[in-house]
């Protein structure tokens, strides 16, 4: 075992200090990240905790309509907080669809967004893109839960519910490191997942997540988020999807688990939506067009049906709402 030294850090500051003094890793629940230390895919020998910074915790409301939600908020207190459910119906379905109750009330949004591919072969170090190799092998092997959109190098899916529903929101990521904050759109933040051999999201050295923003457009209206597993619950997603219908008419439909990050639908298919009550045979013609850049594997295709079904279902509800 090597050994591993921790550190507290109860500001930004301090975090940041600690971080770059010592090259460690930020860890508040630590669902993800110790599980991925274990298995040899992070070799961090120093953490540095930021459960307890107050700065990086909570749901706030700010001016103007927006809700800041600190990276290392518990995924259980986002899916019960009556702001998120009121205003975001998406993200509180999101969130209080991951895995079980115990990771829900450890796991954080900051850790759920930046959490490694669930690949078989990534989790056992088999030499691959993103393990120390090149090229995917899942590509020509063991892919059931892959991506089906994407021409890779790596073809895994990410795992995140929360991204899915955050990038349907518009959300924008608040990352925190040495120069100050910056900050990425979902689409942004995962930039890279296809194609960096070390993370998924373009985070450098020194930086972490600090919160989540979501403005006001795109609050209230009607919001969904469904989530298909091969166990009927406590599951990453083989496909998911969610929905919004803006109360200024505007439509976003994201999918999950089909591709290296979330994979936002046709900007034309949703302005289809916005457009007005859809019937079945417009609603059957626009998921085959969404459906034709689809590449499934060869043990995955079954995701193209999934998602097809949950997008129909989708696109009826919100041209009705």
């Amino acid at each position: 075992m090597t050994p591993i030294r921790y550190h507290a850090a109860s500001t930004i500051d301090t975090a940041l200090a600690l971080i770059g003094a010592h090259g460690a890793r930020p860890i508040a629940g630590g669902t993800d990240l110790l599980v991925a230390m274990e298995a040899g895919l992070d070799h961090s020998s120093s953490l540095v905790g930021i459960a307890a910074t107050a700065e990086l915790s909570g749901v706030t409301e700010l001016a103007d309509g927006v809700i800041r939600i600190g990276a290392a908020t518990r995924l259980e207190d986002i899916a019960a907080h009556p702001v998120v459910r009121s205003r975001f119906l998406a993200l509180a379905l999101a969130a209080g669809s991951v895995g079980t109750p115990a990771l829900r009330a450890m796991g954080t949004v900051g850790g759920n967004l930046c959490q490694r591919p669930r690949c078989w072969y990534l989790r056992s170090r088999i030499p691959c893109l993103k393990n120390g190799g090149s090229g995917c092998p899942a590509k020509t092997g063991e892919n059931q839960y892959h991506a089906i959109f994407g021409e890779g190098p790596c073809h895994a899916a990410h795992p995140s519910d929360a991204a899915v529903a955050l990038s349907a929101l518009d959300a924008t990521v608040l990352i925190r490191g040495p120069s100050g904050t910056r900050t990425a759109t979902i689409d942004e933040f995962y930039a890279t997942a296809a194609s960096s051999p070390d993370s998924e999201t373009i985070l450098k050295s020194g930086e972490f997540v600090e919160a989540i923003e979501i403005g006001a457009a795109s609050a209230g209206g009607m919001q969904l988020f469904v989530k298909l597993m091969q166990r009927g619950a406590w599951d990453f997603a083989t496909v998911s999807l969610a929905g919004v219908r803006r109360s200024d008419g505007r439509v976003r439909l994201v999918f999950g688990g089909v591709g290296s990050a979330p994979v936002r639908v046709n900007p034309s298919i949703e302005e289809d939506v916005a457009s007005g009550e859809l019937d079945q045979d417009s609603v059957d013609a626009l998921a085959e067009r969404e459906m034709y850049d689809a590449r499934p594997l060869e043990l995955n295709a079954y995701k193209v049906e999934q998602a097809t079904a949950l997008l129909k279902r989708a696109m009826l509800e919100l041209s009705r709402a």
